[in-house]
């Protein structure tokens, strides 16, 4: 019997270009997420990032929601839904204010965060985050958690992250349809940082790729601060047309060829492997060596790891020039998503980098870990995880998202600074 969604659970809700990914994770008293239902469906409806088919997107969620209703024994009502596209933009802003007492409390730096946010942006944008990198105090700067400490005045840096408004809309009406409520909307750079690294990495330095089928999220963190995001509308699907194109295959054909036998480094590769191509139009298929695949595939994820490694290059070069002192990525790349599961990647990005490359799953989650510590499960687990950073105190009981009056709970609010806008 399917019993109703209970406070200490949550659902994630990834709808990406190629599948769409529902879980449920419930709290332990330890603060722990147990994931106790999940569900997947083959998403139809969207591209890049965004609807171009409404009531396709709407079966194709209802299809993930209902097999993870079923083996979470639960009724979901209530989800954190993923938002990715190249409409995604971000920027560094400041915020100021007067320190009321002599003594930083929670108020004095919700007010600096609020001038921060308070910028005049276009009518066709939503505000996704608002989350401080660093404080100054007066004449100090580089503060983490000011909560406590004397002055004078304070300021505030902060990542602001926003999407237009129709494509948030568009997404959110398709979950509304099927009778779910959203909680928030999450950038799934965003949500994927939070299952793959670590606050040492952030500390260090490290850059999380996010590779789907229709976009790559790039998100850069340095000084344990998130410093840089963007979108490229340009990903693991391009690698599929590749293959349909250069062997005359069906496209889903390409797809499966793709992740069986696919590999971005050719010299990995034996000169004895085949693979079965399957050809159009009732044509036989044919024998194809497996090297000669991975010539195709090599130059392409060379090309995407090459956009990479650009945007990074351009973030540290505004970094210095703004005066970040922590703009070095130490911890190297961390590759994520459904297209960084193929052979050789980390071995091709790493020359491409310059840089130690690994690939990323989902840590830091109990239960069904079979289903969901694959890499592209990274944002739903993700969202698990904001949800927990969100909603719960570090035992794992509910409460609302108002106030963080503990130093614990300060750097939860830190890590997870929302406007809802919907």
């Amino acid at each position: 019997m399917t019993k109703g969604m209970d406070d200490n659970l949550i659902v994630g809700l990834d709808i990406g270009t190629a599948t769409v990914s529902a879980l449920v994770g419930e709290i332990l008293p330890d603060g722990q997420i147990n994931v106790i239902g999940s569900g997947s469906s083959p998403s139809r409806g969207m591209d890049k990032g965004g609807v171009n088919d409404l009531e396709s997107v709407i079966k194709s969620v209802e299809r993930a929601v209902n097999q993870a209703e079923l083996m979470a024994e639960h009724k979901i009502s209530k989800v954190y839904l993923s938002i990715s596209g190249q409409h995604i933009t971000s920027r560094i802003e400041k915020g100021m204010g007067a320190i009321s007492d002599e003594e930083v409390s929670q108020e004095d730096m919700d007010r600096a965060i609020h001038t921060a946010r308070s910028i005049k942006i276009g009518e066709e944008e939503r505000i996704l985050h608002v989350i401080p990198q660093e404080f100054k105090i007066d004449h100090l700067g580089g503060i983490k958690n000011p909560l406590g400490l004397s002055g004078v005045r304070m300021e505030v840096s902060v990542h602001m992250i926003s999407c237009h408004n129709d494509m948030a809309r568009n997404v959110i009406k398709a979950v509304e349809r099927c009778g779910l409520t959203v909680e928030q909307l999450v950038f799934s750079g965003l949500a994927a940082s939070d299952a793959v690294i670590t606050e040492d990495e952030k500390e260090l330095g490290v850059c999380v790729v996010d590779i789907g089928a229709g976009t790559m999220d790039v998100a850069l963190w340095t000084g344990g601060a998130l410093r840089h995001t963007e979108v490229f509308s340009y990903a693991g699907n391009s690698v599929t047309s590749d293959i349909a194109f250069a062997f005359g295959t069906p496209i889903n054909d390409a797809e499966e060829i793709k992740v069986k036998y696919g590999c971005a480094m050719s010299e990995l590769v034996s000169k004895d492997d085949t693979v079965n191509v399957p050809s159009v139009g009732g044509r036989p298929s044919r024998s194809l060596q497996r090297q000669t695949l991975s010539e195709v595939i090599e130059p392409r994820y060379t090309e995407l790891m090459g956009l990479i490694n650009r945007a990074i290059e351009n973030a540290q070069n505004k970094m210095r020039e703004s005066g970040v002192k922590h703009h070095h990525i130490a911890a190297g790349i961390v590759l994520t998503g459904g297209a960084s599961q193929i052979e050789g990647l980390a071995e091709c990005a790493e020359r491409v980098f310059g840089n130690q490359v690994r690939i990323g799953k989902p840590t830091e989650v109990k239960g069904l870990t079979e289903y969901v510590k694959e890499p592209y499960h990274s944002t739903a687990v993700g969202l698990l995880h904001y949800g927990k950073d969100s909603n719960f105190n570090d035992d794992g009981e509910y409460s609302e998202p108002k106030q963080a009056s503990s130093v614990a709970g300060f750097f939860t609010k830190m890590r997870n600074w929302i406007q809802k806008e919907f």
